[in-house]
């Protein structure tokens, strides 16, 4: 049976809440993080209850939290397809664990090299890279985008790239505009040229089915706020490479990955609540087809036919919401708005109206309990690109909204 929001909205408790006025909030500010299932409330509390405890301990409440550890660590590994759950490290957000993962691999660039990045990206797969080509003497090349669709200039990437190339740091899917950049072709020119391939896959994963393996990346970092389930950061890495890299770490910490990398003690009542996260994306295996993903197999093949179902929804809403907004005389979109080209953007639109500016249009639709976001979104490089200084304001769909929202919200933009 096909997936509509209807199967999930009732498991969202913060989509019942009504406004003062009675009014339901649409919820489409998703990009910037999501609303939970109760199933994700009810995991952290219930850590608080039955397992609070720090780690290692010869105790009952000790040993269910490493429990809970191992196994969130192991859900984690299905959901990205990766080798070994001793690849996922988990932190307080993917900024973090990004400046850790540049701080780490600053130790082994030498003055002259050269990193790439994009004008696409988000500003945490951006600074923390500048950060270390300032502090070890490295140059900085830039990758361009196509501003009238808002894709990544190829020929640009290949033109960045050298023998002094060390890393490359692109995003999966952009966070503004919603681009899905071609990982797997950006990898293989990376490791042509003897560098590392960094991804930024926040904006992506609560939308694509993400397989690390075939991506062929060699570090990927998500954040599972914005595909519904708690505050924390991911990140991915080739067991070697986090075997390998110098970290800062208390000496007493072990010297293996992943807790290498994993500072201090972490907010386990979280790892639950994200444990819970993933299960409510294996249920959602049951909308697709069995034979869909030939070559997966168990909670990995449930978690990416749930994905590729949610991600057939969602595309039938951006399409409505793409063909109602160009209907809309004064409003124009930054990204792919050709149907067509729909499996290389992700439900995330970007927009602006004339005569209006986007917290203008953000705070019209707030007042009428339609949430979007407006501004930069810390994607300041694509908006100084398109030469959008006050940025756009941002329509972001997730698996719970439905057709009727998105007319509601083109109702009144069309009003504006």
């Amino acid at each position: 049976m096909p997936f509509t929001a209807e199967a999930v909205r009732p498991l969202f408790p913060a989509l019942s809440r009504r406004a003062d006025d009675g009014t339901l909030p649409i919820f489409l500010d998703n990009p910037a993080g999501t609303q939970v299932p109760q199933t994700v409330i009810d995991a952290v509390s219930n850590y608080y209850q039955t397992m609070n405890a720090n780690s290692g301990g010869s105790f009952a409440t000790s040993q269910r939290t490493d429990a809970m550890v191992a196994a969130t660590r192991r859900a984690i590994a299905d959901f990205l397809n990766a080798p070994s759950p001793s690849e996922i490290v988990i932190g307080p957000n993917m900024t973090t664990l990004c400046f850790a993962l540049s701080r780490a691999i600053a130790q082994t660039l030498a003055p002259g090299g050269e990193i790439v990045l994009t004008r696409m990206d988000h500003d945490a797969n951006v600074a923390p890279w500048l950060a270390i080509a300032r502090d070890r003497g490295l140059g900085v090349k830039w990758v361009d985008i196509h501003a009238d669709n808002c894709t990544l200039d190829m020929g640009s990437l290949e033109a960045a790239l050298s023998e002094k190339t060390r890393l490359v740091a692109t995003v999966h899917a952009s966070n503004a505009v919603g681009t899905i950049n071609p990982v797997q072709q950006i990898a293989d020119m990376a490791h042509a040229v003897g560098a590392w391939h960094v991804v930024d896959a926040v904006q992506s994963a609560p939308h694509v089915p993400i397989d690390v393996t075939a991506l062929g990346c060699d570090f990927l970092l998500c954040s599972s706020y914005k595909f519904y389930g708690p505050h924390l950061g991911i990140l991915w890495g080739r067991e070697d490479l986090l075997n390998a890299l110098p970290v800062y770490k208390v000496r007493p910490a072990k010297d293996t990955a992943p807790w290498r990398w994993e500072v201090g003690t972490p907010s386990y009542e979280t790892w639950h609540g994200l444990l819970a996260c993933l299960e409510h994306w294996q249920a959602l295996g049951k909308y697709a087809d069995e034979d869909d993903l030939p070559g997966y197999a168990g909670r990995t093949a449930a978690m990416k036919r749930a994905m590729l179902a949610v991600q057939a929804y969602e595309r039938e809403l951006v399409a409505a919401l793409i063909e109602g907004l160009g209907a809309i005389k004064g409003v124009h979109i930054a990204g792919i708005t050709d149907s067509a080209r729909f499996d290389w953007r992700v439900p995330t639109v970007a927009l602006v109206k004339e005569g209006y500016s986007p917290d203008a249009v953000a705070e019209y639709l707030a007042r009428h309990h339609v949430y979007v976001w407006s501004g930069d979104y810390y994607a300041q490089e694509i908006m100084q690109r398109l030469r959008r200084p006050q940025g756009m304001a941002r329509i972001g769909i997730g698996q719970y909204n439905t057709r009727a929202e998105i007319d509601r919200l083109l109702n009144l933009l069309e009003a504006l």
